[in-house]
């Protein structure tokens, strides 16, 4: 049974859950109750097997213009407070990271300061071709708080990091997907994303959550450990998992895999 969410709408279609922002009137403010809304909602999408794909998105012109100033003033003022907010939104955005689906942002409009932070941490990012995105925290003397420099630095370099985070500068979605901050623009969001999951859905389900797993070490190890930990991974993927033989037989008999999954 799907939870009842104020701030979010959360349907399910198949193999893909689509999770929306819901607060289109305040460009989908990522304010506490969101953020606590956002973790009940990703714990009951992970609780699908059925599901292998997320796709999240904002309501309205924007996917987050980022956080709600008036809630952060008063939360400001409660630093006990503040701390247990800012733990709540980087164990959502951490979730979303362990998350064994695979998570797509669909940029409908401003993507900025919480909301980037929120894109950092999907697998894949659709971009619509209007889309506005960027770190802006400092246009108005915040600094991002639940990751979102470290990703950002992981995401497009150092140096363009910084230029983002420095000048609060707001990118269009073509120079986000040439900074490789974006992997798609598409004039048609929809389209876009129903095109990348119809690639996806080809794939085997193991393999795409492993290949997730892989890429994700990177964020936890330095070079040495992680390729000792793809290794292993890979050396157990391979032999245990039906999916990982049944592509090879498949390729060498010239016809389209059975996976398992």
């Amino acid at each position: 049974m799907t939870q009842p969410y104020a701030n979010l709408e959360l349907t399910y279609e198949g193999a893909t859950a689509r999770l929306s922002l819901a607060r289109p009137e305040k460009l989908n403010p990522l304010d506490w109750s969101t953020v606590k809304e956002l973790k009940t909602a990703i714990a009951e999408i992970d609780g699908h097997p059925e599901v292998s794909f997320v796709v999240l998105t904002g309501q309205g012109r924007s996917f987050s213009a980022g956080g709600d100033l008036e809630g952060y003033i008063r939360l400001y003022a409660h630093p006990d407070e503040f701390q247990a907010f800012l733990d709540d939104f980087f164990e959502m955005l951490n979730s979303i990271e362990a998350s064994p689906k695979i998570w797509i942002a669909a940029v409908n409009g401003h993507c900025v300061a919480g909301g980037i932070e929120l894109l950092l941490a999907c697998d894949l990012a659709v971009a619509l071709d209007t889309a506005k995105i960027g770190d802006g925290h400092l246009n108005f003397g915040q600094l991002p708080g639940a990751g979102g420099s470290q990703r950002l630095v992981r995401s497009v370099g150092l140096l363009r990091a910084k230029h983002l985070m420095l000048t609060g500068e707001l990118l269009t979605a073509a120079e986000a997907e040439r900074i490789g901050l974006v992997g798609k623009v598409a004039s048609d969001l929809e389209a876009g994303v129903a095109e990348l999951i119809a690639t996806m859905a080809t794939k085997s389900r193991v393999g795409l959550r492993g290949a997730k797993h892989l890429a994700n070490l990177t964020l936890s190890h330095d070079l040495e450990a992680g390729l000792k930990a793809e290794k292993a991974y890979v050396h157990s993927y391979a032999t245990t998992e039906f999916d990982a033989t049944e592509g090879l037989v498949a390729f060498k008999e010239k016809r389209r895999p059975a996976f398992k999954e």
